[in-house]
């Protein structure tokens, strides 16, 4: 007999437990921050000064902890409007060059007409820029649609492209002349700047917006006929389509929602922290987001949550990269392990072990 005769089967739940469900992201969390304290050892790092650097210092003080907030306004954004697409089952891996477009979109107004003043600026900005990201994430819809073509590759390659762009137009066309050579564009002007919520921080209106939209994804998905549909189309496709659901549709609406997200966070990005357009606007957001998205449960209000949480990591492994001389693979280890433990665990609460039963062969 081989060895594969004793191996378990996994076998689908017939009902996953809720409790299960709630309790897999904090079990996740413990598994990764065990899983890495074990890899800073073998680094040599101080397994306790990391962890005070990453998981304590983010909450220690009000400045830090306005830096996460600051950093869960765009991780907000686009892992809502990603999420909507997953339980779709339209996988959007484009999102950071969603988010690029929206910030080049957004800066066409203080670029072109640095003079303006005026509060219609800013939310210009934003819509335009979430405008951006949905006309880039269209294309994917397109090629998927029209041409059958694999929506994560297309996206995916289309964020390289995004990066392109914006290294030319920072190069070439709208580059600041008087910036030192440095790729990025002019300062924008006042009124083209986001509004702070606290005084002495760098959080802004922007951080409002995306718990507004969280609240709409809710809304959406839970109370909404569209949103029904599209769920449906992820759990049973072959249903869908026999209860006249469009998958064409389906695909687009999920694309479009996912770039218009991603595309506002980019344009909150560039009217609110940074203050200009700049090369380094490409910070990983778009790909933090999936990791987000999937640690909240593709839910609503479990992203409001996880993005919080992966804000302070991220803030957290930049105190540790100083502090604790821990360097930045590290950190991204440290959220791709998160995210590897909190599939395994879900896949545990889905799923359950049957060994098989081996009988004795009676002897001859």
């Amino acid at each position: 007999m081989s060895m594969t005769h004793f191996l378990p089967n996994l076998v689908r739940r017939e009902r996953a437990s809720r409790k299960a469900m709630l309790l897999a992201p904090p079990l996740a969390l413990a598994a990764a921050i065990l899983l890495n304290l074990g890899l800073y050892v073998l680094m040599g790092r101080d397994p306790a000064a990391v962890v005070h650097a990453m998981l304590l210092e983010p909450f220690l003080s009000w400045s830090s902890f306005s830096e996460v907030l600051l950093k869960t306004g765009p991780l907000l954004l686009i892992a809502q409007g990603l999420a909507i697409g997953f339980r779709a089952k339209v996988f959007n891996i484009g999102a950071e060059g969603q988010f690029i477009l929206g910030a080049i979109f957004a800066s066409a107004i203080p670029i072109w007409f640095p003079q303006a003043t005026g509060g219609w600026i800013w939310p210009s900005m934003l819509l335009i820029g979430a405008i951006g990201g949905a006309l880039w994430a269209g294309i994917t819809a397109f090629w998927r649609v029209r041409l059958n073509a694999n929506e994560i590759l297309v996206s995916l390659m289309l964020s390289l492209v995004a990066a392109q762009l914006l290294y030319y137009l920072l190069l070439g066309p709208w580059k600041d002349p008087n910036g030192f050579n440095f790729p990025q564009s002019v300062m924008f002007q006042y009124d083209a700047m986001v509004p702070t919520l606290f005084a002495g921080t760098r959080v802004n209106v922007s951080l409002l917006i995306a718990f507004a939209l969280s609240v709409a994804a809710w809304v959406f998905m839970q109370r909404s006929f569209m949103g029904y549909k599209l769920q449906v189309g992820g759990l049973a496709p072959r249903a869908a389509g026999y209860a006249g659901f469009s998958e064409g549709r389906a695909i687009w609406l999920s694309l479009l929602i996912g770039g218009f997200a991603a595309g506002l966070a980019g344009a909150a990005e560039v009217a609110g922290p940074l203050g200009q357009l700049q090369r380094s606007i490409s910070t990983g957001y778009g790909y933090s987001a999936i990791i987000v998205a999937y640690l909240g449960g593709l839910h609503p209000i479990g992203i409001v949550v996880s993005s919080l949480v992966m804000a302070a990591i991220s803030i957290g492994g930049d105190n540790a990269m100083v502090s604790a001389n821990l360097p930045i693979a590290a950190v991204r280890v440290f959220q791709g392990s998160l995210l590897l433990a909190y599939l395994v665990a879900v896949a545990f609460v889905r799923y359950r072990l049957e060994w098989p039963h081996v009988t004795a062969r009676s002897p001859s």
